[in-house]
């Protein structure tokens, strides 16, 4: 049942949500270069959701070819950002004012703020396709975060550095702000040009992962059955990706008619996605206690208090993000709930093939 439920909402909301998420945000700065009426960024993501699913389409070999290049450009790009706010602040004017903080606003920074992390956790889903899962799943998972961490950090600070807290809390695209004052407007279109560079990735990397979890559902369940079908001269799972496909489109027209694209798939996402991240913490305590001597890859460190740690702060993003969703939000959680009905037609199915 909720594996059913965990599947079919990476499929229609989690997964889908957050491929059409950086695809707003690849159309918002590629329509800062070069704008295309009144529906740019929808029509931007648009074409970026069918052009990468059609890339994956193609070949496992092509996806990761040009997801270690959009990775690349962006942590060279993003580095370089760091570097210039560093070497040009004494140049700029002071902003050293501060904001003043609102405690009632702490849970939906935190979902802004987790977002910048979302999608550490998708390498487990490819782990089948791994040299040595077991030690190299750990290393690029760990090692993953690390780097992410980094990096935001430093992109922070050379923010807080150059801009100050009031000029960060007042700027809506703090990024380009910092290189235009560095090295004027070349510097803001500069910016663009990364950020969508860098929400390609987020795309791509997305549907990667994504498709193979749609597979998976196919696999297991057999209303879901033409999921199923892997595709052995490209090595990839060819139906699960087209339906992905057609359902992040939806997921765009979805955020066009709202007029706000990021925000429609944020409130989309983050409630079901809290929820199964806060059942998974659930799942692993439950695990351990009813089968303690199973053999296991990895055991969680500190157990049982990290695992009671995650699922307290996952309660509360939860809660959070409830509190903080508009129209995506309840949309959200109503397509989720459409899945129980599927999953008492599959159960019903299942129990006549099998009496």
């Amino acid at each position: 049942g909720p594996a059913f439920l965990f599947a079919w909402a990476r499929m229609t909301v989690i997964q889908t949500g957050s491929i059409a998420l950086p695809a707003f945000v690849f159309g918002d700065y590629a329509s800062e270069l070069l704008p295309l009426g009144e529906y740019s960024s929808a029509i931007y993501a648009t074409g970026v959701v069918i052009c990468l699913t059609g890339l994956n389409i193609l070949g496992v070999k092509q996806g990761k070819w040009t997801q270690n290049w959009l990775t690349a450009a962006k942590v060279l790009g993003l580095l370089l950002i760091i570097i210039v706010s560093i070497s040009f602040a004494a140049l700029m004017p002071s902003t050293t004012s501060t904001a003043a903080a609102q405690n009632t606003a702490f849970g939906q920074a935190m979902i802004f703020v987790l977002l910048t992390y979302g999608g550490w956790n998708e390498a487990a889903y490819i782990s089948a396709e791994v040299r040595d899962g077991k030690r190299n799943m750990v290393r690029a998972l760990l090692g993953s975060i690390a780097i992410i961490t980094l990096i935001f950090l430093l992109i922070n600070l050379a923010f807080i550095y150059s801009l100050g807290l009031a000029g960060l809390a007042s700027s809506e695209a703090p990024t380009a702000d910092l290189m235009r004052r560095a090295v004027g407007e070349n510097g803001a279109r500069f910016v663009s040009f990364l950020i969508a560079v860098s929400a390609l990735g987020a795309v791509n990397a997305t549907i990667f992962t994504g498709a193979r979890t749609n597979y998976a559902l196919g696999r297991d369940f057999r209303n879901f059955a033409f999921l199923g079908h892997w595709q052995e001269n490209t090595g990839t799972p060819t139906n699960a990706l087209m339906v992905q496909g057609a359902i992040s489109l939806v997921l765009v027209v979805l955020g066009a008619l709202t007029r706000k694209g990021f925000e429609t798939m944020v409130d989309y996402t983050a409630p079901v996605f809290w929820f199964f991240f806060l059942l998974s913490g659930v799942a692993l305590l439950v695990l351990r206690s009813r089968e303690p001597n199973i053999p296991r890859p990895f055991r969680v460190p500190f157990y049982p208090w990290t695992p009671l740690l995650f699922c307290a702060i996952c309660l509360y993003l939860l809660y959070s993000s409830l509190t903080y969703a508009g129209i995506g939000g309840i949309t959200g959680v109503i397509v989720l709930v459409t899945g129980i009905p599927l999953l008492l037609l599959n159960s019903q199915r299942s129990n006549s093939t099998n009496p």
